[in-house]
């Protein structure tokens, strides 16, 4: 079991559960910070900021963590929706300026108060819908921008070819997909999955695997760089029509068993 810090007295109660929760999935998941970054695809030092309760985790980092310690995923992220709202009530309280609480007279005459609460309560709503807003407009380039830099940095002692690098301008990561046929099934190792669910926006390693195999399959998933954009999940739809599977453009279990087994084209 992992040694955790104390975290911040300051917490809302909402907020601290969620991180209690998600600390208990890492440790019962046995990950390090590195491999839980590997996985989910968030840096290890933005898995540190989450579970010592300097930063909000996004929506998808708590969704991996879900898939990853096999928790229900829905329940989990209605404790974030709550979390968040008190993460973001919390941060409007403390921009207030103390100057601006000592201007107030020490007593309001009758008939102004209600307005006085109206306001407060106006300027309040205001900051949570704009701190909610700014996160979800911010997400995916942030979530993109951490992966990336991580996934590089992971990577760049075991590929043999030139190493991928990370510069301001974020340079992709490229793998390579070194395929080999063990037990009638292939693997172009980076993972060896047989059942973990991928889908849009889904960034790491599997996807990369997958890719791989698409690639080996008859279908262009388009650069082999690990992230389940529209390219790869048009080459999923196809490969599942051709298998006569299911066609959702999701690498199921059915999926990956047919990635794993089917003949190259």
């Amino acid at each position: 079991m992992s040694r955790w810090k104390e975290l911040p007295a300051e917490l809302h109660p909402h907020v601290h559960h969620l991180i209690v929760r998600l600390r208990r999935l890492k440790d019962h998941s046995e990950l390090s910070t590195r491999q839980l970054a590997a996985k989910t695809g968030f840096s290890a030092k933005s898995w540190q900021r989450y579970l010592n309760g300097r930063s909000l985790p996004p929506r998808e980092a708590v969704e991996a963590m879900a898939r990853i310690g096999s928790d229900d995923p829905a329940r989990l992220l209605v404790m974030h929706e709550i979390a968040a709202q008190r993460w973001a009530e919390g941060r409007a309280v403390t921009t207030g300026t103390p100057e601006n609480f000592a201007a107030t007279p020490a007593h309001t005459p009758t008939e102004q108060q209600p307005y006085g609460r109206h306001l407060r309560a106006a300027v309040t709503a205001g900051a949570v819908v704009t701190a909610l807003s700014v996160s979800a407009a911010l997400l995916l380039a942030m979530r993109l921008t951490e992966t990336r830099a991580q996934l590089a940095h992971d990577r760049s002692d075991a590929v043999a070819t030139a190493p991928a690098t990370v510069s301001e301008s974020l340079v992709p990561v490229i793998y390579t997909c070194r395929l080999e046929q063990r037990d009638g099934r292939w693997y172009a190792g980076l993972s060896r999955t047989r059942d973990i669910l991928l889908s849009n926006t889904h960034v790491g390693l599997e996807v990369a695997e997958a890719q791989c195999l698409l690639r080996r399959a008859g279908t262009a998933p388009g650069d082999i760089d690990g992230v389940f954009g529209p390219k790869t999940r048009r080459a999923v739809e196809h490969m599942q029509k051709q298998n006569g599977l299911i066609v959702n453009g999701v690498i199921d279990p059915p999926t990956w068993q047919a990635l794993r087994e089917a003949a190259p084209k």
